[in-house]
């Protein structure tokens, strides 16, 4: 292949960015290509590209499988990013970006025309942002983990809380950054400051922040930080495709994620928009992985079996499967196949593998739709005994009530998110307060025990049940507070056994909401104090087998930290906290305040063997 390194592509403001591009060797040109755009040098193994056998490929390997098969492999560093011209500023310029390289690739003699992106995490962001702009020749896509539906609902924040992700992975790339890269005493100054300590010291306010190093990562952080209400800040093209949905191509995509991932919601959003809006063939792979390790069969502590890797059982390869996605979508041959393929976590044998973990277990499952066939509502009822009830509550005034003190926040125990290093991780735990977890009590403790979280689960269960789908909490709260929080995460309780005398509480999803934002993203509301209001909580989507003799259980609280920022509890504006107080904080059980915990189920019959 013939390769023509750092080409510098002119934007419209007249920055230029660095592409590696690689022709075919052989062949009659013109050529459709491929291109990947990705703010983690392009000239650096992807971590997308880690096979099930070890391999690491590098870019120069996959532009020859690619070049071989008659395609042009392009890949670009981002504004500001190693070799290209500019300032990073996260997301904000990857949509007119995108859509200037793909402009300047049309026009070139060796391009027929078509072309797929391709990429992980941000560089899925990249791809979904300039398809919101319908750049020309942009003719197929494969998001992988990533592509935001709404920044501000799944990415940066959720349920109105801010996602503490954005920190840990700003504080980590500013040592990547032109400035840290070029002056060897900021970069040492960045290595210097300690990470957890800064987390106990939130919120970060300019200058007083591990990331003053490098002020343009610092102020881009706080910015994000700041802005709680979705405004127009959030309505941009790269953070925000649901306003765009209308004009994007009609063209087919291959969309991956995992039930770990930090991007469930948008990927099964976005699904379902090239699917309502247009024609083409769209495929949906869901695996129970951690972001982006398609082959890696445990997340956190639980097993999932060697049947869940992707390698040898969605296909025989990541990149044979992308490579047969292009071959199919952008050449005159057969039509990219629509179908989903989606991982039913559960049915293992829950004892202890060689490892020291769960063995959970689980199956692929081919379907033609998502979601899946057969599909039905269950909503299950909180009491105030702390059970989960197919019955509705009949008491006049029942409630349950807890302290939510903002100096003592509920820990992160795993959960679906990504880029935590080195202050929190995700994934499926035990749900204990274990020493190695930044921010618990440290004594192995039940989390479920803290006087500031509610538990309430289902008896033993007679049948298997396949929770399947969206998962939504109905609250009835008040607090005497301003404003607060409330999260509530979904768990999958083992029952005692030789190798978990105690059982094992393995979370499947969680999720947070603001209170001031109950009615209204764009308008928020204060509390009235001791006025009963609604409240809704959105979990991400799961695919669960609870097996028979297990209980489901649902855990409500007021913070998840460090995974979301801590309500001050006092209604200041998001990134403030001057003033923290501790909330009195009430969930109402009754007839006419009724909680509740909807779930999507699939009867067993209805599963797609």
């Amino acid at each position: 292949m013939q390769t023509l390194y750092d080409q510098m592509i002119p934007m419209r403001d007249g920055v230029r960015l660095a592409t590696d591009i690689y022709l075919p060797a052989t062949g009659e040109g013109p050529f459709p290509v491929v291109i990947e755009r990705t703010p983690y040098d392009k000239c650096k193994p992807s971590r997308s590209e880690k096979q099930l056998d070890g391999q690491h490929l590098s870019r120069e390997q996959m532009a020859a499988r690619f070049t071989a098969q008659g395609f042009v492999a392009i890949f670009q560093d981002c504004r500001g990013r190693y070799a290209s011209e500019g300032v990073f500023t996260k997301y904000i310029a990857e949509g007119e970006d995108g859509f200037d390289t793909l402009a300047w690739i049309v026009r070139q003699p060796w391009c027929n025309g078509k072309i797929g992106s391709m990429g992980l995490s941000y560089a899925a962001h990249t791809q979904l942002a300039m398809a919101c702009l319908h750049p020309p020749g942009l003719s197929s896509m494969v998001l992988d983990s990533g592509g935001f539906a709404n920044a501000y609902q799944c990415g940066i924040r959720q349920g109105g809380a801010f996602e503490l992700k954005q920190a840990t992975w700003a504080f980590r790339q500013a040592k990547e950054s032109p400035t840290a890269l070029a002056n060897p005493a900021i970069r040492e100054a960045l290595e210097q400051e300690d990470i957890h300590q800064w987390f106990t010291r939130m919120p970060w306010q300019p200058g007083q922040s591990p990331l003053r190093h490098v002020p343009e990562y610092e102020a881009y952080l706080l910015e994000q930080w700041a802005q709680g209400d979705f405004s127009e800040y959030w309505q941009k093209v790269g953070l925000y495709a649901e306003g765009h949905y209308p004009q994007l191509p009609d063209i087919p995509v291959l969309f991956m994620s995992s039930w770990y991932d930090a991007y469930v919601s948008s990927t099964l959003a976005n699904y379902r928009a090239f699917n309502q809006n247009g024609t083409a063939p769209q495929r949906l792979v869901m695996g129970p992985w951690l972001h982006g390790d398609r082959n890696i069969s445990h997340s956190g502590d639980v097993e999932f079996g060697p049947d869940a890797a992707f390698d040898g059982q969605v296909d025989e390869d990541w990149l044979s499967c992308r490579l047969a996605w292009f071959e199919q979508s952008l050449k005159p041959s057969p039509h990219a196949q629509a179908r989903v393929q989606v991982f039913l976590m559960g049915g293992g044998s829950g004892t202890r593998d060689h490892n020291g973990r769960l063995q959970h277990g689980g199956r692929w499952i081919q379907s033609a739709q998502w979601p899946l066939p057969g599909s039905q509502a269950m909503t299950l009822y909180l009491n105030a005994q702390g059970q989960l009830s197919r019955t509705a509550p009949d008491e006049p005034d029942a409630h349950l009530s807890y302290l939510a003190d903002p100096a003592n926040p509920v820990p992160t125990l795993g959960g679906a998110l990504t880029s935590g290093g080195p202050v929190f991780v995700g994934g499926a735990f035990d749900q204990r307060e274990r020493a190695d977890f930044f921010g618990t009590q440290g004594d192995n403790s039940a989390l479920s025990q803290r006087e500031d979280v509610l538990s309430f689960q289902t008896p033993p269960l007679d049948d298997d049940l396949i929770v399947a789908g969206d998962v939504q909490i109905e609250l009835w709260i008040d607090s005497d507070a301003p404003d607060t929080d409330f999260t509530a995460k979904l768990v999958d309780v083992y029952p005692p056994s030789a190798d978990y005398p105690d059982g094992f509480a393995m979370n499947i999803t969680d999720g947070i909401r603001r209170c001031r934002y109950r009615d209204d993203w764009e308008q928020p509301t204060p509390l009235t104090p001791g006025e009963r209001v609604k409240v809704l909580i959105e979990p991400f989507a799961t695919c669960n087998q609870f097996k028979r003799g297990h209980r489901l259980r649902l855990d409500i609280a007021s913070s998840n930290f460090p995974r979301f920022d801590v309500n001050p509890n006092s209604g200041e504006p998001s990134g403030q906290a001057r003033q923290p107080q501790i909330a009195r904080n009430t969930v109402h059980l009754s007839r006419d305040a009724a909680s509740c915990l909807r779930l999507t189920v699939v009867p067993t019959a209805h599963l797609p063997i």
